[in-house]
């Protein structure tokens, strides 16, 4: 298998009852690329993500990730290589372990850390925190984190097994504007720095597509719609058809912008 390929869907087939949630899926993900997933709420964004990560089992097709094959080999040691930062795991955490701990948490892949950290442990962490920008809150307690500060815990969380792929799920959700920007600029940093993991990025807001992601997948109904380059991929014809309304997408500065033309008989 290539050796750049870091994860390939091939005609993936999700069903539950007789809906299809995921029908048909392709896509492949290469080293040095940066992806956002992009669609509107129930789309099969969220199912992709959990098959993804062997959460949830597909009715048909492929999956390989880093080079392992879904059904073949041990999903469960390959999470370890698999960075996942959701909103949902802040309701998991330890509401009164420091941050530090946290941290180290991570490396062991689970949560409230049972155990004292070693000084090298310790090490790691402080170097993440500082990777991550929050090295003046290592004694902080979870609980006494901000939205956007424990969104940054997380993906530092993650990193400490050192990922070849970051997956985040919606993470400026629950964000307000200033603290979702500060947020997304801090992703953007982190993606330049040395030996980042490839990102891929969950959402329905053109808006956090910041310039470091080269690739976008839209999604509706399961389906994929479009996928390739940001530039090419993120135009009206797409993203209409994708939001089943018409739109107009603006781009500037690398940032964009989703405008929504009036339905048709709308009451004021």
């Amino acid at each position: 298998m290539d050796k750049n390929l870091i994860l390939h869907v091939h005609d993936l087939l999700i069903q539950r009852g007789a809906k299809n949630i995921v029908n048909g899926l392709n896509w492949k993900v290469d080293h040095g690329e940066h992806w956002v997933v992009l669609g509107p709420n129930g789309c099969g964004k969220t199912s992709l993500l959990a098959s993804l990560a062997g959460y949830l089992f597909p009715t048909s097709g492929n999956i390989h990730v880093l080079g392992s094959t879904f059904g073949e080999d041990d999903w469960t040691n390959l999470r370890k290589h698999i960075g996942l930062v959701s909103s949902t795991l802040n309701k998991y955490m330890a509401e009164d372990e420091p941050l530090l701990e946290t941290i180290v948490s991570g490396k062991y892949a689970m949560i409230d850390l049972w155990h004292e950290p070693s000084n090298n442990d310790k090490k790691l962490a402080l170097a993440m925190l500082k990777r991550i920008e929050c090295l003046h809150l290592k004694n902080q307690p979870w609980a006494q984190l901000s939205q956007g500060e424990r969104q940054r815990a997380l993906i530092g969380r993650a990193l400490m097994a050192n990922p070849k792929l970051l997956i985040l799920d919606e993470p400026c959700a629950g964000l307000d504007p200033i603290a979702r920007e500060h947020f997304l600029q801090f992703i953007e940093r982190l993606a330049t720095q040395n030996m980042s993991p490839t990102i891929v990025l969950i959402t329905h807001h053109t808006e956090e597509i910041m310039p470091m992601f080269t690739h976008a997948l839209l999604i509706r109904n399961g389906k994929d719609i479009a996928q390739g380059k940001v530039k090419t991929v993120l135009n009206d014809a797409n993203l209409s058809l994708a939001f089943n309304c018409p739109v107009q997408i603006r781009r500037r500065q690398g940032r964009y912008r989703l405008d929504a033309k009036p339905k048709k008989n709308s009451v004021m």
